[in-house]
Order: structure tokens, then sequence, then C-alpha cells
């Protein structure tokens, strides 16, 4: 079993407009809704690819519900979440059908209780026994440490269990001090927690700070990684257009699934890449076009070298 912490899920809604314009009124003409979250993202994936998944984080109130109903009906994914007294957040992804783009709106959460988050540890806990391998994914909500993901990696870690950290600003810094097994920060979010916008330098730096492994988006140019076992740059075949949304999270489904398969760097690399490109060519914002996974798996592009790094 794999196992993905949301600790931020949400209920995410797609609105389908023919242009999206400022200070005006819109008629909307598709609405899609489905369980949201890093992580909640992540496990659709990989129950996709055939993976067992539990999820966990947090859920509340009637939009928690939903979300809840949303899960159950996903085959493959295994609903551990946490309920709690406030609601669960919502985003809203506006996609403009005549340029392609998505505006993207997202509520903060709900607020977490001290006594919520030790039920949340303790249920975490329980988790990681039969888990292969765990992601901690997204943002923090209110009311939960910020040293909130450094702690959950030393459980992990005291369970045996590989861990993968994908997550920004001081909650990734404290989290790569913890010693996660993989980080998957974006060129930004790299910048930012090394202070270096080289994406090798930064992830040399990344991994003198604590993280064994580190895999850096690179947007349209594909992905970076430096491990011990060696450096590797994967990208796909060609330039793509499509909807980005959610195209980072198959990126880590792909890394998560071959880190619990004890795939080699480049077989791991390529799958994230064409997971990634085939959710930026997926008609629906977060799906990935299985067919376009399929063609391109083979066709990903990875150079590199082993080294002793």
């Amino acid at each position: 079993m794999i196992l993905t912490v949301t600790l931020n899920t949400a209920l995410d809604l797609t609105y389908r407009v023919p242009a999206l314009k400022p200070h005006a009124s819109h008629r909307i003409t598709e609405v899609t809704e489905r369980p949201g979250g890093k992580g909640v993202n992540v496990a659709r994936v990989l129950a996709a690819l055939g993976h067992e998944v539990t999820v966990t984080g947090f859920t509340g109130g009637a939009t928690g519900r939903t979300v809840q109903d949303l899960l159950t009906a996903t085959p493959g994914l295994v609903d551990a979440l946490v309920p709690v007294s406030g609601p669960t957040r919502r985003t809203i992804a506006l996609v403009d059908d005549r340029t392609g783009d998505t505006t993207q709106l997202n509520e903060p959460g709900p607020t977490i209780t001290p006594a919520e988050w030790s039920a949340f540890q303790e249920v975490y806990e329980d988790l990681l026994a039969p888990a292969s391998a765990v992601a901690l994914c997204g943002s923090l909500p209110p009311g939960v440490p910020v040293g909130a993901y450094a702690g959950l990696i030393r459980l992990a870690k005291a369970a045996g269990v590989p861990v993968l950290l994908d997550t920004s600003g001081e909650p990734l810094r404290r989290g790569v001090a913890a010693r996660p097994d993989m980080v998957k920060p974006n060129a930004d979010e790299l910048a930012e927690l090394t202070g270096s916008h080289d994406p090798l330098r930064g992830a040399q730096d990344a991994r003198r700070r604590g993280a064994r492994s580190v895999v850096a988006s690179l947007g349209t140019q594909g992905l970076l990684a430096v491990t011990p076992e060696g450096r590797w740059h994967a990208a796909p075949p060609a330039r793509i257009h499509g909807n980005p949304t959610g195209a980072g999270d198959s990126a880590v489904a792909g890394l998560l699934s071959g880190l619990a398969e004890q795939l080699p760097w480049p077989d791991r690399l390529s799958r994230a890449v064409a997971l990634s490109t085939a959710t930026v060519l997926a008609p629906v914002a977060g799906e990935f076009d299985r067919g376009a996974y399929e063609e391109l798996v083979g066709r990903v592009a990875v150079t590199g070298e082993v080294t002793a790094a």
C-alpha cells in the first residue's frame, strides 16, 4: 500500500468559459468537481496505475462529505481522512476555452485545533505500518505547526518507510532538514529554499541541507534529478500545449510509484515525465490521458550519468 498525506484537502471545481474577461459576467459551459489537494491528486493517478493507495489528511463540513463521497466512488482508493470541525476548502479553476489558460482561486482551509492535529498523528502512525512509501504533499492548513512535515518525516523514517516531500516555503525548509528520501520542488520553490536560481546548484544545495534525492520540476523542460546514484535530466519528446493543472502531482505519482517499486532512476523519471505530459494533454484538468501516457513513456529523453554524488 502507498500512503499519501494531504493536510489541506479540497473540493476542486473546474469552470469552463468561452473567454475569461475581468469585470464581466460569464456563462459557464461546463462544471467538473473532484476530490483535490496535491496528495489526493497523486493518489488518484497511482490508483489509475493499479496501485493500492490510502489517502489521509483532514476532512470537515458539507464540502468534506462531498470529497469523501467522491473518494469512495474512485476505484483503488481507501479513505482514511480524519474529521475536523472546520469545513474543507474549495479550489476553483477557471478555464478560458479561447486561450486554454487557467485562473486558480484557492481557499485557505479549516483551522486545525491541537486536539485534531494530535488525532491525525495517531492515525498517521498506524497507517505507516503497512505502507511501502508515503508522500507528504501540499500546503498546511491554519493551525498546523510549520514544522509538521518534519515531524511526519521522522515518524516515517523511524517506521522504515521511504518518504517523498512536495511542499514549499518554510515547511519545505524544515522538512528537508529532517532528511526525507526525496523532495520534488519546482524551480521557484528550489530557488526560494537555496537562494540559487541555477537548478543544478540548487538541487546540490538541497541535498547538503538533508534531502537524500532532489527532483526539480523545470516546467516544459522536464525534470532534473540529483541523487546519491547519479544525476539525470528527463524531458518530453516535444513541446506540448494544454492545461498544466495537476501535471506536477502526476509527476509525483510517477516518482512515488517508482520509489515503491525500487525502479532505476531513469525509469522513474521517464514515468514521471510521461504522466506529467499526459496530464497536460488530458481534456479534463488534473486527469491524465492514458493513451498518451503509454505512447510517451518510451519516448521520454533521459540523459545523465551515474556518479558518486
